[in-house]
């Protein structure tokens, strides 16, 4: 009955100043930084047993970039694999995190639960060896990432919450759009 949190995609391109800005991204990735780093050095804090982050790892993934994006399906360059744009936001500090899951090398993706670690293992899988059952989920883009990860997550039979302070959405519309599906599907909403 362990409990997990998974900090999704809290990268620079995705914060104010990058390829594809989400407003409140940074000031997001200061609130779990600093969530992070009272649960890692013992101080009280929210009872995880294990931590881990998800992140956009495009080589290339094909139609999901465009010079001419829609912003549906396609999107401007963002979080290519060597830049800085790929790496975490300064405001987070990813020194607490078990593990690291990759996504979208060659095609989009937007759920962690399609990401694998460095050495391959799928977000499921390495949970569920560890007896994860309850996932918290936060990061950027409500609408997007978050809600794909949170609804694969209840779908693989983890009881879900997903932490909106500590998430930015692209925009209102779609962000309460996302909520009201994650909710109906059975996810808490905190």
């Amino acid at each position: 009955m362990a409990r997990a949190l998974i900090v999704v995609d809290v990268q620079n391109d995705f914060c104010e100043g990058g390829s594809l800005p989400v407003t409140g991204g940074a000031r997001v990735a200061a609130d779990i930084g600093e969530l992070l780093h009272r649960w890692s050095s013992g101080a009280v804090g929210p009872p995880y047993d294990v931590v881990v982050a998800t992140k956009d790892h495009h080589v290339d993934p094909g139609a999901h970039w465009s010079v001419k994006p829609d912003f549906v399906a396609s999107w401007p360059v963002h979080c290519k694999v060597g830049t800085d744009g790929a790496g975490f936001h300064p405001n987070l500090d990813p020194q607490p995190f078990d593990e690291v899951f990759y996504k979208g090398e060659h095609a989009a993706a937007y759920s962690g639960f399609e990401g694998r670690t460095a050495s391959g293992e799928a977000l499921t899988d390495w949970l569920r060896s560890r007896d994860v059952s309850h996932v918290d989920v936060c990061g950027i883009a409500t609408d997007h990432c978050v809600r794909a990860t949170a609804l694969d997550s209840a779908a693989a039979g983890f009881t879900t919450r997903v932490l909106t302070a500590l998430c930015a959405g692209v925009a209102e519309e779609s962000t309460a759009a996302a909520v009201a599906e994650m909710t109906g599907a059975g996810i808490e909403i905190a």
